[in-house]
């Protein structure tokens, strides 16, 4: 049987003469037994004691906390976000607990979104990356806002949490921000981040493409400049853009807060004169990581015939050595070899080598061959701007650098000049009479290569030769994430 005591009010029977010798305690209840309040009733006055009520169904997707309550967060399959209460009042308490351990995995900790509050003092949101964490936030008042009373051996701040960055044309896209350096300049961090956040930068660092060979009189035909090395980064995990080339390094730089040097190597001339190879691009560089400038091409009819080495190589005449790529040989290689010019006198001048491809071989004494396919980074890099920036490529939605330069061709046999490879490749030239095509300059801050000149000063009008093309100019982009 139930019995059932209705009253109104408690209280005790202490009059004020004998308040003295009255117990101040009312006890409710028994020993063993139980009071819970009715679903729907509230209760005021007994406050809190530093505790909260565990949430035993673990979280493993972004959630609001709610006062009073204690979550256990399973991060086994990414970050996830956490945004405190809203609008809190003094001794409000929430409390978090590391589900698994992987809290201090990269890219797998939890980010606290104050929502509008301090956190420990500081206007920003804070990261818990201790494995095997657990905290206990109490909100204290607008000065100071939620502080953490229970794990002191970590530092639950609000520290900023991501990398800060000037430096270069600064594009952002979603949570991640891009600089773009098409000429030297300083990237200055002047914050570092945080592990929970970001301390590391992913960089694409791509060197002047080499300058194209010059022919001489009457149809020597010069080989085309190799493109400039390609180096970058992609990070894992949480870091990673979606499309990128499989040359990357997985691993990016940690930055710490200072300034950086950043380099923009210059593309390389073509020849002075006729009957001259072209000259090498200009390295690019950033972080302690330099690319190589792209090899030239070689001389039509003179000296050297053999392709330059360099990021990528250039391409040769007469059948003698390609430029050597990846040079000096790093990991993943920055570039490939240029192509080998046809044998004997006054033939087709080899395709230079790009990052993603070495330079062609000429199968036709009188036509040249194209110049490698560069290599790409995807277009969220950069946003909506992308196609500002490098050339169009078989890999939809990316930007192709670091092409190398189209050889050259003799004119009657091939009118039209044979394409440098995607990525800024400079069209190789042609001679004969009438009108002779100069070779193309790569295309600036993609690192493609020049293409290679035929018959320069042999040509009618109303092109007087087919003189080498320039290289193009690098280029320097850096990507980080800069918030969540």
């Amino acid at each position: 049987m139930t019995s059932t005591i209705k009253v109104n009010t408690i209280q005790d029977s202490c009059g004020s003469a004998l308040v003295s010798k009255c117990s101040s305690t009312i006890t409710l209840g028994a020993s063993g037994k139980t009071i819970a309040l009715a679903t729907g009733a509230s209760q005021t006055g007994f406050g809190r004691t530093g505790t909260v009520d565990w949430c035993t169904t673990a979280k493993t997707s972004p959630f609001t906390a709610v006062s009073g309550d204690g979550f256990f967060v399973n991060t086994t399959g990414g970050t996830i976000t956490v945004t405190l209460p809203s609008s809190p009042s003094a001794g409000d308490i929430v409390a978090f607990a590391d589900y698994a351990n992987t809290w201090a995995t990269a890219c797998k900790g939890v980010t606290l979104n104050r929502n509008g509050s301090k956190i420990n003092g500081e206007c920003s949101n804070a990261n818990l990356i201790t494995a095997g964490q657990s905290v206990t936030l109490v909100y204290v008042d607008a000065t100071r806002g939620w502080k953490n009373i229970q794990d002191s051996t970590s530092d639950v701040s609000g520290a900023p949490n991501y990398v800060v960055a000037t430096g270069g044309t600064i594009l952002t896209n979603g949570d991640f921000k891009t600089h773009v350096f098409t000429s030297d300049g300083d990237f200055t961090v002047t914050n570092a981040g945080a592990p929970g956040g970001s301390t590391t930068i992913d960089y694409t660092i791509i060197a002047g493409g080499g300058g194209g060979g010059q022919g001489g009189s009457p149809a020597y035909m010069g080989g085309a400049g190799g493109a400039g090395g390609f180096r970058l980064s992609n990070s894992v995990g949480c870091l990673a853009a979606p499309v990128m080339s499989p040359l990357a390094n997985p691993t990016g730089v940690t930055v710490s807060a200072q300034t950086y040097p950043i380099t923009v190597g210059a593309g390389g001339a073509d020849a002075a004169s006729a009957n001259n190879a072209g000259s090498n691009g200009s390295n690019s560089s950033g972080f302690s990581i330099t690319s190589a400038g792209g090899g030239f091409g070689a001389a039509g009819g003179g000296s050297p015939e053999a392709g330059g080495p360099g990021g990528s190589g250039g391409g040769s005449t007469q059948g003698q050595s390609a430029g050597s790529g990846n040079t000096p040989p790093v990991s993943p290689p920055q570039g490939n070899n240029g192509g080998v010019g046809y044998p004997g006198n006054n033939n087709a001048g080899a395709g230079g080598g790009g990052a993603g491809a070495v330079g062609a071989t000429p199968s036709n004494p009188n036509v040249g061959s194209t110049g490698g396919i560069g290599s790409y980074i995807s277009d969220s890099v950069f946003g909506p701007t992308a196609p500002s920036y490098g050339t169009p490529g078989p890999v939809s939605s990316t930007r192709y650098f670091a092409g190398g330069g189209g050889g050259s061709s003799n004119g009657p046999s091939a009118p039209g000049g044979v394409a440098g490879g995607a990525g800024g490749g400079g069209e190789g030239g042609t001679g004969g009479n009438p009108g002779g095509h100069k070779g193309d300059n790569g295309t600036a801050n993609t690192g493609g290569g020049g293409g290679g000149g035929s018959g320069c000063g042999g040509g009618g009008a109303p092109n007087p030769g087919g003189c080498g093309g320039d290289g193009g100019s690098g280029i320097v982009i850096v990507r980080y994430k800069f918030q969540n």
